[in-house]
């Protein structure tokens, strides 16, 4: 039988748990039941997060923290989540203005005869970075995950 790398697991939990997660948060913000944030970038809390400090915590506790291994994972997580809160969520940020631009520049089309325009016939994705503390509780929602891992693997033995 093959060996499970259970690092692995551990990290595609922490993404998977937060993803479902995602559906009673949106229900908390907007009073209404929906599946799809299960299926979406952005939200509380970050996928990105859980994922990398669920496989980062479950390495420390396995190797130690002065391992180049639990070194590596810390590192390759702190990038992802700085990567998923920065960049990722200023792309967002400027593709809702474009959106908001399209429409804007539909309208005073309509208004001046002159003005060409061809709207967009999709929009861009507004939800693709994190906030900060959304990439916090998915880092918390990580941590815990890769703990518990470590520790059921560790009462196995």
């Amino acid at each position: 039988m093959m060996d499970v790398n259970r690092g692995i697991w551990t990290a595609l939990s922490g993404i998977g748990i937060a993803q479902g997660l995602k559906v009673f948060t949106h229900k908390k913000v907007n009073d209404v039941w929906d599946w799809r944030p299960i299926f979406s970038t952005g939200g509380m809390p970050s996928s990105h997060s859980a994922g990398v400090s669920a496989l980062a915590t479950y390495v420390a506790m396995k190797k130690g923290w002065n391992s180049t291994d639990s070194a590596l994972a810390v590192i390759f997580g702190i990038i992802v989540m700085y990567d998923a809160q920065g960049i990722r969520r200023h792309t967002g940020e400027i593709a809702k203005i474009v959106n908001d631009l399209d429409a804007d520049i539909e309208v005073l089309s309509g208004h001046m005869p002159g003005l060409f325009h061809v709207k967009q016939e999709k929009e861009l994705n507004e939800l693709l970075g994190h906030q900060p503390a959304e990439v916090a509780g998915g880092a918390l929602l990580g941590i815990a995950i890769g703990l518990i891992s470590a520790f059921l693997e560790g009462r196995k033995n």
